[in-house]
């Protein structure tokens, strides 16, 4: 079997908007039609250099995506990178893909001259939370958010 991490492309609309809705089914939430077309826009819009997405394929089946955006941060001279949305097909899991496609997010931010990648997750995200202690350090911080 065959994992192959690449950026988004015109074709994979369909299949990222299954992926990236089954994502957001995780989390309890959705977005209207209008929000996933004007997101698959941004994520091909090379005006738009600061929102990225990749797809993962197992032997040319989508089987997972990530979303990051770089971005100002006034504590550094160097954007970050911010890891908006990450998610692998729950019958894929376990196989290694998460962890692919964040080091595919990593290895883009490095090219990008972006050191600092950073993401949140919910507390219950148990499975996803034992891959990210082994790929990056947990910070103290907590979220406010209006």
């Amino acid at each position: 079997m065959t994992l192959t991490i690449r950026n988004i492309s015109a074709g994979d609309q369909p299949n990222w908007t299954n992926l990236w809705r089954l994502y957001l089914e995780y989390y309890q939430t959705s977005v209207s039609d209008d929000v996933y077309q004007k997101t698959f826009e941004r994520l091909l819009d090379s005006n738009r250099p600061q929102q990225n997405g990749m797809i993962a394929l197992q032997d040319d089946k989508p089987v997972g995506l990530v979303h990051f955006i770089y971005h100002a941060h006034n504590w550094r001279i160097e954007d970050a990178c911010y890891l908006q949305d990450l998610y692998t097909d729950p019958s894929m899991r376990g196989m290694g893909i998460g962890r692919k496609l964040i080091e595919a997010v990593y290895k883009a931010a490095d090219a990008n001259g972006t050191p600092s990648v950073y993401w949140l997750t919910e507390d219950f995200n148990k499975p996803a939370r034992r891959l990210y202690e082994q790929v990056a350090g947990l910070t103290p911080f907590i979220k406010y958010q209006r």
